[in-house]
């Protein structure tokens, strides 16, 4: 029997890059997934956002592991389609056990003014998470079978390395600091439904989020064929979502049961150099 047969894992930002990475690979070890993503363009963020046809790559390879999915278009800004979107995966596939808070988004527009990308980084990337977990917690805490949290912070969400004064680097500092003190809050919260909740805390990430021509000109021009040095202590420049994975698949696996409370770096020693 694999880990997770019998476990429902909610995961955001399912449609490609990390979120994908996640859902696949629960999907390996027995789990049916909830994939939710927002499928929609963003003009307050500097690269394209996953379209349908992502989630629906999403959604095919975790039939192909062998696992049910329920796909969801759902924006985590909005608590009330985040609330529809899991009562619809949930009555689809029979509950909820593993939340994957994973949806978030990196450089903002220089389109946009500093006010609102500031605000566009903190609606994703913290009230997105706190509504993810809100629509799913009453769900596990009434199926009374205990479950994992896990939320996806950054190497950015312990220092301020890197901060430069605008709003959309304020912003992604700010949200990703407030994920781990949800984590820690939540930890506490959900303890006594036994409940576990932790954070991931990866540097640069080989996705469409750091992958783009608008991160590539923060850079100075990287030899051909390599990646921008984003600082991490190992010579690794940056890592593959997969390595993300690894860490998560533990956090959410039976070996982990009295781990709470945690925040994880996942950072090739980003936060050390």
């Amino acid at each position: 029997m694999s880990e997770h047969s019998g476990r429902v894992a909610l995961i955001t930002g399912a449609a490609r890059g990390q979120g994908r990475s996640h859902a696949w690979r629960l999907a390996e070890q027995g789990a049916d997934v909830i994939a939710v993503d927002v499928c929609a363009p963003d003009e307050g963020v500097a690269y394209p956002m996953a379209s349908p046809d992502d989630l629906a790559e999403t959604a095919a390879g975790i039939r192909s592991r062998g696992g049910r999915v329920s796909a969801q278009v759902a924006d985590v800004r909005d608590g009330e389609a985040v609330r529809a979107a899991v009562a619809a995966g949930v009555d689809e596939l029979g509950g909820v056990d593993i939340v994957l808070a994973n949806a978030g988004i990196g450089m903002a527009s220089p389109d946009v003014s500093a006010a609102r990308a500031f605000r566009d980084q903190l609606e994703v990337n913290t009230v997105g998470v706190w509504n993810t977990v809100q629509a799913a917690a009453p769900t596990m805490i009434a199926q009374g079978r205990g479950g994992a949290v896990v939320l996806t912070s950054s190497s950015m969400g312990t220092t301020g390395r890197g901060g430069d004064g605008t709003g959309g680097g304020d912003g992604y500092i700010a949200s990703k600091h407030a994920v781990v003190g949800l984590m820690r809050s939540w930890a506490h919260w959900l303890a006594p439904h036994s409940i576990r909740v932790n954070a991931v805390l990866p540097s640069g990430v080989a996705t469409t989020m750091v992958l783009n021509d608008a991160v590539a000109a923060l850079f100075t021009d990287p030899p051909e064929g390599e990646t921008p040095d984003v600082g991490n202590l190992l010579p690794v420049a940056l890592l593959a979502p997969e390595d993300v994975t690894a860490a998560i698949a533990y956090l959410v696996s039976d070996g982990a049961r009295h781990v709470t409370g945690v925040a994880l770096p996942v950072d090739a020693g980003f936060a050390v150099r």
